[in-house]
């Protein structure tokens, strides 16, 4: 039974950028906690939209103006008290309430398949009695599987100049990283933005996990880097597929009803540097957690112009969209519409990574979101 309850509220009229004091939306240790709970306290945070409320209605003419700089308002840091660096913090979802609405767009240059889509799309979802559906998807009903997208403790001063140095260092050979900007960030001003990490990528210390099975019920635990933990939330999900390849989900707001313990030194005693999760229940219904009626299509380490690579899984990944986005063509959907359809329903599956050239992954389509 929880000592205490303490709730993290949020004006959901107003943008994280227009209410500084009640989040953030980068990672670093400087930024003052909330609220400080003891271990066994509940905690109900409530949350902001991935892209903090700049889109209010299914118009792709609002993609325009969106600030990247922007994404990921987080709620929080929660202070644990008797946190510290090399401990394992334990955070149990006890129950997610979800907003009565959602989206899920396709961006020029964002995504998995951002290469192959340059037409701007925007599916609004209404979310009535556990179900979500949208006029720009017709035909499909999803249900709900609601979880954070972004979970995490801030990393401690030491672990951002090492992943700021790394991440520099990636940048510099070609690779696609988001580095520090002050364009947007909260708290605002070089003190913390100039240094402080994106929330873009998953790390160390948790973050943009993307994780669908951290559904109510889930034990997440995040080794801590910091004193106090400052454990944050956010980037709530009605639904999502494995992938989230478009590179949203359904997208919403939500309220987190949380508990924290703590497993002193374990992170240290056993060299943890990654984010783990346990449940005890099925992370969704189990129909559609392991579905009776689907479609799947598979890729190999093979382009469509032939040419063989080596152990490619990225590769194969692609090919597997590629031919699921072809199926539902087939259906009806147009390219965009397929490519929502893949990023908040279908579940890519590393089949095998041992038949060497050539890896196989699948993409696996439940059937019965159709209606």
């Amino acid at each position: 039974m929880a000592k205490a309850t303490y709730r993290l509220e949020i004006d959901a009229s107003k943008a994280l950028i227009d209410q500084p004091e009640s989040g953030h939306n980068r990672w670093h240790p400087g930024i003052a906690p909330r609220v400080h709970v003891k271990t066994g306290d509940r905690v109900i945070i409530e949350t902001r939209d991935a892209f903090d409320g700049q889109l209010t209605e299914a118009d792709t003419a609002q993609l325009k103006g969106i600030s990247l700089g922007r994404v990921h308002p987080l709620t929080g840091p929660v202070y644990i008290e008797g946190a510290e660096p090399g401990d394992l913090l334990e955070a149990h979802i006890l129950d997610i309430e979800a907003a009565p609405a959602g989206f899920t767009i396709i961006a020029p240059n964002f995504g998995f398949l951002r290469d192959e889509f340059s037409t701007p799309f925007v599916a609004g979802w209404r979310i009535v009695d556990g179900y979500a559906e949208s006029p720009q998807v017709p035909g499909v009903r999803l249900t709900a599987a609601a979880f954070p997208g972004t979970i995490g403790v801030a990393p401690s001063l030491d672990l951002m100049r090492v992943i700021n140095d790394r991440e520099r260092a990636l940048a510099a050979k070609g690779g696609r990283v988001m580095l520090p900007d002050e364009s947007g960030a909260v708290p605002a001003g070089k003190a913390i933005a100039a240094d402080a990490l994106r929330t873009i990528p998953p790390r160390e210390n948790g973050g943009n996990v993307d994780i669908k099975q951290l559904t109510r019920g889930a034990r997440v635990y995040l080794p801590v880097w910091e004193k106090g933990a400052l454990f944050s939330i956010g980037d709530a999900h009605f639904t999502q597929g494995d992938s989230e390849c478009c590179g949203t989900a359904v997208e919403m707001r939500a309220a987190f009803h949380l508990e924290f313990q703590l497993r002193k030194g374990e992170a240290a005693r056993r060299k943890l540097r990654d984010i783990s999760f346990a449940r005890d229940t099925y992370f969704a219904p189990a129909e559609l957690a392991a579905p009776k009626r689907f479609h799947a299509t598979t890729g190999m380490s093979i382009t469509p112009e032939g040419e063989n690579h080596s152990e490619d899984a990225t590769l194969a990944a692609r090919n597997a969209l590629r031919h699921m986005i072809e199926y539902l063509q087939e259906r009806g959907y147009s390219r965009e519409q397929a490519y929502v359809i893949c990023s908040v329903a279908v579940d890519l599956r590393l089949s095998q990574l041992v038949d060497v050239p050539n890896f196989t992954v699948t993409a696996l389509l439940p059937l019965d979101i159709f209606v």
